[in-house]
C-alpha cells in the first residue's frame, strides 16, 4: 500500500529532525573543522546524499545547529529570572537547579551549551548569556551573598563548570554530576 502524502511529510520531518539532533551532538563533540559530512552520515546512519536533500552544505547544516545553541543561550528563563524581584541567592539557586536538571535530562541542552561555549571561544557568539549572569552576580555582591571578585570572571567560572559537565554528559555514559548546591557554591558566600 502506498504511503499517504501526510505520512511522507512525517517521514521527511522525522528524518530532518534526526539529522539535526545527531548533528548537534556530533558538532558539539568534534567542532566544525573536525566534522566531515561523510563521517557525520555514518554517525547518523543515513546516506551522505540524504543530508544534502535537507541541507545545501555543511555550512547550511551548521547554521541550523547554531540557531539551536542560540535558543539555549538566549534562554528566556534565565533572562526572566534575572528580572524577578528576588534576592540574588534565590536566583542563583534557581538557575543552578534549572541548569543541572537540564544537563541530566536533556542531551540537546548539553550539546547546545557545548556548542555555544565553543562559539564564544571563537568569538562568534553573543555573550548575552554571560551578561545576564553577571547582572545577577552584581546584585548578589551588593546584597552580600555572592563572593567578591571580578564579575566577568565569576560568570565565566560558573559557565565554565557548566560547560565541563555538558561535555562530560556528551562523552561519558555514566557521567558523575555535581548537584545544584555545588554549582551555586561557586558564586555564593559560605554562610556557616
Amino acid at each position: 500500500m502506498p504511503k499517504s502524502q501526510e505520512r511522507c511529510r512525517e517521514i521527511r520531518e522525522e528524518t530532518r529532525n534526526l539529522i539535526i539532533k545527531k548533528s548537534v551532538l556530533y558538532f558539539a563533540r568534534n567542532g566544525f573543522a573536525g566534522t566531515k559530512i561523510s563521517d557525520l552520515s555514518k554517525h547518523i546512519g543515513i546516506a551522505q546524499g540524504t543530508i544534502y536533500i535537507y541541507f545545501k552544505s555543511k555550512e547550511d547544516l551548521y547554521e541550523e545547529i547554531f540557531s539551536i545553541s542560540d535558543k539555549i543561550a538566549s534562554n528566556g528563563k534565565l533572562t526572566t529570572l534575572s528580572k524577578l524581584p528576588l534576592p540574588a541567592e534565590k536566583k542563583i539557586r534557581m538557575m543552578s537547579e534549572y541548569v543541572i536538571k537540564n544537563l541530566k535530562e536533556d542531551e540537546m541542552f548539553s550539546a547546545g551549551i557545548a556548542l555555544f561555549t565553543q562559539r564564544l571561544l571563537e568569538d562568534e557568539a553573543d555573550a548575552a548569556f554571560y551578561k545576564t549572569t553577571e547582572k545577577i552576580i552584581r546584585q548578589g555582591q551588593k546584597e552580600g551573598c555572592v563572593v567578591s571578585g571580578n564579575v566577568r570572571k565569576l560568570s565565566e567560572l560558573y559557565w565554565g563548570v557548566v560547560y565541563l559537565y555538558a561535555v562530560k554528559t556528551l562523552y561519558t555514559a555514566d557521567a558523575a554530576m555535581i548537584n545544584a548546591d555545588d554549582l551555586s557554591r561557586l558564586l555564593l558566600e559560605d554562610r556557616k
